[in-house]
C-alpha cells in the first residue's frame, strides 16, 4: 500500500537518516489524540509520543512527551532559558512541515532543538505520528533519541 505525501515524506526521513528499517503506517482511523493513537495500535497511551512546538525569542523547540503526561511549561522554559507559548498551527506547519495531529518527531522543514520526556525511557517501544492523523511509527525510545537527538529531561506536570 502507498503512503500519503505527507506519511511518505516521514518514511523518507526515516531513510536519509538510516532509519530506513522503521515503517510508517498508515491507519483506518484517528491517531490525532495519544487515547486514539494507543487505542489504534493497541498500546498503552504512556507509549504514544507528543511532538509538541513551542516558540520562544530565540527561535521554535520540539518537546517529545509521553502521551499519559502534559508538559510542565515552567520546566520547560527552565532548559530552554527564555518564556515560551505554544505555536499556532500555522506556525506548527510553517516550521515541520506537517499539520497539528501528525507532526513527526522527525523530517522537519527546519530543525528545532528537541528535548525528551523521560518517562518514555520507561517503555520497550513507543509510538510516535507519521506524519497525517492517520499515521504512525514504532520505534525504541533509544532510536528516538539517535534520530532526534534530543535532550532527556523531566518535562511533566506534577
Amino acid at each position: 500500500m502507498s503512503l500519503s505525501p505527507s506519511a511518505a515524506k516521514v518514511q523518507k526521513a526515516l531513510e536519509v537518516q538510516g532509519f530506513g528499517h522503521l515503517r510508517v503506517e498508515e491507519l483506518p482511523t484517528s491517531t490525532r489524540s495519544a487515547q486514539e493513537a494507543a487505542e489504534a495500535v493497541g498500546a498503552e497511551v504512556g507509549q504514544i509520543v507528543k511532538s509538541l512546538v513551542f516558540v520562544g525569542e530565540r527561535g521554535a523547540y520540539l518537546f517529545l512527551v509521553s502521551g499519559k503526561n502534559r508538559l510542565d511549561l515552567r520546566k520547560a522554559e527552565a532548559l530552554v532559558g527564555e518564556p515560551l507559548r505554544q505555536a499556532t498551527p500555522e506556525e506548527v506547519r510553517a516550521l515541520t512541515g506537517f499539520a497539528i495531529g501528525g507532526v513527526p518527531p522527525v523530517g522537519h522543514k527546519v530543525a528545532l532543538p528537541a528535548f525528551l520526556d523521560q518517562d518514555l525511557l520507561a517503555y520497550r517501544q513507543v509510538w510516535a505520528a507519521g506524519g497525517t492523523p492517520k499515521a504512525l511509527f514504532a520505534l525504541t525510545p533509544k532510536e528516538l533519541l539517535a534520530l532526534t537527538h534530543a535532550h532527556v529531561a523531566d518535562l511533566k506536570e506534577a
